[in-house]
């Protein structure tokens, strides 16, 4: 990225501190990019409001609020969000809920780095 280009805001949300950190570190090799954290639902949202990110990785199954509800005041704020959707096997059945409810895209747990490339660059 060049210097007059915008850092990309990334809101990462996932109830796993060991997940945020792995999103974490293959954004930091992937790019230079300014990322916040949530740890539940509720904080994804408030947060989201706080920053308005570029894009946003929500975990489908968190305490408090689920990834799907905290989607839809996502949306419910800003209809053009990008916000991709992470499941891990077994909530898959989830997914095509959240794409109805205006996910941006899905990665498969455990996240690799080349479906977070090819997000990036969909946003690029």
């Amino acid at each position: 990225m060049s210097d007059t280009t915008k850092k990309l805001k990334i809101l990462i949300c996932d109830d796993s501190a060991l997940v945020r950190k792995q999103l974490s570190n293959i954004l930091s090799d992937i790019g230079d990019f300014e990322i916040s954290f949530a740890e539940n639902g509720n904080a994804a949202v408030t947060k989201y409001a706080e920053i308005l990110p570029d894009l946003s990785f929500m975990d489908i199954v968190m305490p408090e609020k689920s990834g799907i509800d905290a989607l839809k005041d996502i949306i419910s704020l800003n209809p053009s969000a990008k916000v991709v959707m992470a499941s891990s096997i077994g909530t898959q059945g989830n997914l095509k809920t959240a794409i109805e409810c205006g996910a941006f895209d899905f990665i498969q747990k455990p996240v690799d780095k080349s479906a977070v490339e090819k997000i990036i660059n969909k946003i690029m």
